[in-house]
């Protein structure tokens, strides 16, 4: 924040902060100390206003406010630049409450460390922890039952765009993965676009009218084969679906095919490594645990 804005808020700050207290005890002086039925010629639906000062109590409370205000922002940032006496920032007290919870879930944690990941899958107690974790951390993209969505891969199953062995996964989670799908469209041109996609969809044996399928596996043969595979099985190393199965993660339709091959698609997922090993390892073992039952 520059030092005008600062300037500014706090100027104004203390200016309302004036304003607001001399009008509390410019409206009560001079009223008078007891009820009386004069009004103050305010009526509707029958209903008068009196003229009579606030309850004392209600003259105090809004004392109380003011006072309560000036010690917390002496106390508290809330001024502009100013950062209170005593220091506090949301930082600070979010890296001790962090301090707190590690010093009190580390022993659990630990408990887990030596154990291999499929070991760890296998452990009740360990899953409900990692449930908890990818409810927190992973959910956001995968859904809350890892099932995934429009983009965002299927955990459940046993498709894995990265390798799904524990490792594998765990590379994933700590490193992160970005995909490069490239845009095709500048090389194979449009014809090129749709008579390839006609192709990759019948590698999955789903049929497309009007297309050349022969065109298109020799545009496959000159471009895809490098990633994909000749067989369209794909390359876990490079992140390469693969195209023979019946997992879309963009859609299985002509037109969702045709787009990915023409324009491309560069799914990003983000490193965890902030988590900490500990939870890498309890993430790792319960992603892995989901599809145990497909393995």
């Amino acid at each position: 924040m520059s030092n005008f804005w600062s300037g500014y808020i706090i100027a104004l700050t203390v200016v309302f902060l004036v304003l607001i207290t001399w009008l509390l005890f410019a409206t009560r002086k001079g009223q008078r100390p007891d009820q009386t039925n004069s009004t103050t010629g305010h009526e509707y639906d029958g209903i008068a206003e009196l003229d009579n000062p606030l309850p004392r109590w209600w003259f105090m409370l809004f004392v109380a406010t003011l006072v309560f205000t000036v010690i917390y922002l002496i106390l508290y940032p809330g001024m502009g630049k100013w950062p209170g006496v005593l220091g506090w920032t949301q930082v600070n007290q979010y890296e001790r409450e962090v301090e707190r919870a590690e010093e009190q879930f580390a022993p659990i944690f630990a408990r887990y460390t030596d154990l291999s990941i499929a070991e760890v899958a296998r452990d009740e107690e360990a899953r409900r922890i990692g449930q908890r974790l990818f409810a927190t951390n992973c959910s956001v993209c995968h859904g809350s039952d890892a099932r995934g969505a429009f983009g965002f891969p299927n955990l459940t199953d046993n498709d894995w765009l990265w390798g799904g062995e524990p490792e594998q996964i765990l590379t994933t989670l700590q490193r992160g993965r970005q995909a490069a799908m490239p845009a095709w469209l500048a090389v194979v041109g449009e014809e090129g676009v749709r008579n390839v996609s006609g192709y990759v969809r019948s590698l999955a044996g789903l049929e497309s009218e009007g297309v050349d399928i022969e065109a298109g596996q020799k545009v496959f043969a000159a471009n895809c084969v490098a990633c994909h595979g000749p067989d369209g099985k794909g390359n876990p190393l490079l992140g390469a679906p693969n195209l023979t199965d019946d997992v879309w993660l963009y859609g299985s339709s002509m037109l969702q095919v045709q787009h990915t091959v023409r324009a491309g698609r560069n799914g990003n997922m983000p490193s965890q490594a902030h988590l900490g090993d500990d939870k890498l390892h309890m993430l790792a073992s319960y992603v892995y645990g989901l599809s145990l039952e497909d393995k």
